[in-house]
């Protein structure tokens, strides 16, 4: 049996996503042990953890930081033969090292590893960010990092560099953003025809039922927000008007029966969408629970692929950053998308004991986004009567 493991790059079930090796969490010649922390992948929504598949020594890496990787490919080999004796020969090793002349030990050291990084600082920092730290003679500890746990990745130099040589910086795109901008122009240009419906929400209802029920929900452990609300209306609306939660395809229109709902969410280097699965068998804690998780996981970078995959319905809540109203574009290969604007009062007209009076409301501008190649302006319409009706009717 070979005492050789490949360590292959899994199926991240990434449709149309690009997946990038982000960092080698260990280089070769370093022990690993069965299922630990491998490397880093990097796509538009998640960054994947890789674990090690086998115990022994990180032999051989292949696929460097920053190369695009597909699944199947082989990343990199695990030697398994003689792993156990690895410190006792490494450490027989060193000694032999030690007591060479100086110039001798000089040999040995890499040449693109600063000194600074013979810490155990060195693990955590991949080999791009190594030779780039050397060749521009810098230390790591001038550099904030924002991969996981703090460490600097090759974006981050590169922005430090850019930072003290020029007034205004260059700041290279992560992956993330590299891919949310390609997804988001083949959405808008080369797939879908787009168009926007608009309507205005009542939120007096919805404020009520959350000041009266808040605090018997926080006693359970849910964070009771106004997306619960806004799922659950979704939900209602699009059983009202099935061909929203719908994909296109040349051939046909495939309705779906689960309500898969997408919550897009901001991150500090771009914007994620989580998906709550069969939202339509959620009542109002479930959906507040399940946000609750997915959303405080998501800004901790710690969604697998699998929770954010499969949405058929997306809301995006960009009122959150003052916006009143926006035409966001659809998320692929979905048909339609909700748009949530501020929050705010104002003055509206309401019919009190036979009379039309102005009085202030607490309103938001709802907005629906829909493939034309799959809705028209009625269905948009009849979404949204819906949508907003079950907000200022609820109870």
């Amino acid at each position: 049996m070979s005492d050789r493991v490949a360590v292959i790059m899994p199926d991240a079930q990434q449709e149309g996503t690009r997946s990038v090796i982000q960092s080698w969490l260990k280089q070769p010649g370093a022990k690993v042990t069965l299922n630990e922390p491998l490397l880093e992948i990097s796509t538009d929504k998640v960054v994947i953890e890789i674990p090690a598949p086998a115990s022994g020594i990180l032999s051989e890496i292949i696929a460097k930081s920053d190369e695009e990787v597909s699944p199947g490919l082989v990343l990199g080999y695990i030697s398994t033969a003689a792993s156990d004796t690895v410190s006792e020969s490494s450490g027989a090793t060193q000694t032999a090292r030690s007591t060479s002349s100086s110039a001798v030990l000089q040999t040995t050291v890499p040449q693109t590893i600063p000194t600074s990084l013979s810490s155990a600082a060195a693990t955590e920092l991949s080999p791009a960010v190594r030779k780039l730290l050397s060749e521009r003679k810098l230390e790591p500890t001038q550099i904030t990092g924002s991969g996981r746990g703090g460490r600097i990745t090759h974006e981050d130099v590169l922005a430090f560099l850019q930072q003290g040589s020029s007034k205004s910086p260059l700041v290279p795109h992560s992956q993330m953003r590299r891919s949310i901008a390609n997804h988001m122009v083949h959405s808008l240009l080369k797939t879908a025809p787009h168009v926007t419906a608009v309507f205005d929400a009542d939120f007096s209802a919805v404020i009520a039922h959350r000041e009266k029920n808040r605090a018997e929900f926080e006693k359970q452990g849910q964070k009771l927000t106004f997306t619960s609300y806004l799922v659950r209306a979704s939900v209602l609306a699009l059983q009202a008007v099935p061909e929203v939660n719908s994909r296109w395809h040349d051939d046909g229109l495939e309705l779906f029966t689960d309500i898969n709902i997408g919550i897009a969410t901001s991150l500090e280097k771009g914007l994620i969408v989580p998906v709550i699965p069969q939202a339509q068998k959620l009542d109002l804690a479930g959906i507040a629970l399940n946000l609750q998780d997915l959303t405080s996981r998501a800004r901790e970078s710690k969604l697998t692929s699998a929770e954010v995959n499969g949405g058929t319905f997306t809301i995006t809540n960009h009122g959150v950053s003052g916006s009143l109203i926006a035409t966001p574009i659809i998320n692929q290969p979905q048909s339609a998308i909700l748009g949530i604007g501020k929050l705010e009062k104002r003055p509206v007209v309401r019919t009190i004991d036979g009379k039309d009076e102005i009085v202030a409301r607490p309103m938001v501008y709802v907005t629906l986004t829909i493939d034309h190649r799959v809705l028209d302006g009625f269905q948009a319409n009849t979404f949204l009567s819906k949508f907003v009706s079950v907000l200022e009717s609820w109870e």
